[in-house]
């Protein structure tokens, strides 16, 4: 693709992607030292999700990665099951790997998306659905989706579940840390729902 063909990101739309990755980045796997000194190192506005970063950096600071750790593993690992299951099926059905998951599996076929061959997790896992939204934000896997695309896949995939699922994560008994992820998704997962919703059709 030449230059003249590349596709303008609006500077809006790379935050909107940039927080959707980060908020994946998160979830996927027990933040380690490295990732924690990046998010000490963040500083938020005084809107309400610039608060949500500002203590994520807090919260961010005073925590070690064996903590961490050991709390991801309480809450979506567990003896048998976490304290959550961060699954779109699970969240819409009450059973894993139903539905909502073939849709999702239809939908990336057609939107040109694919697991990544070292993911053994099911895709509708909260993780690698904020992955994927950003991706389609910036055609980081193909083409940037316009806003009609990217709003069907929220729509579809992501509204009907993760605020639910992000309101959970602030509740746990086990969040510490994630307990300001679950603040700061549940906060983005709004916006982007009242966005959506405001856009033209």
């Amino acid at each position: 693709m030449s230059v003249m063909e590349e596709i303008a990101i609006a500077p809006e739309d790379k935050q909107r992607a940039d927080l959707y990755n980060f908020l994946g980045l998160l979830l996927a796997r027990p933040a380690d030292d490295m990732l924690l000194s990046q998010v000490a190192g963040l500083t938020g506005d005084d809107s309400e999700i610039g608060k949500a970063v500002t203590m994520l950096a807090r919260v961010a600071r005073v925590s070690k990665p064996k903590s961490v750790d050991k709390e991801f593993n309480k809450l979506f690992i567990g003896l048998g099951r976490g304290e959550l299951l961060p699954y779109a099926s699970y969240y819409l059905t009450g059973f894993l790997n139903e539905k909502p998951l073939a849709k999702l599996r239809r939908d990336m076929i057609n939107l040109g998306l694919s697991r990544a061959e070292n993911i053994y997790e099911p895709e509708d896992n909260i993780a690698s659905l904020m992955e994927m939204m950003g991706a389609m934000i910036v055609g980081r896997f193909g083409d940037a989706k316009d806003l009609n695309t990217q709003k069907a896949f929220f729509n579809t995939h992501i509204n009907p579940w993760a605020k639910h699922f992000f309101t959970d994560l602030e509740g746990a008994k086990a969040s510490v840390f994630y307990a300001s992820v679950g603040t700061l998704g549940r906060l983005f997962m709004e916006i982007e729902a009242e966005a959506f919703r405001m856009s033209a059709e």
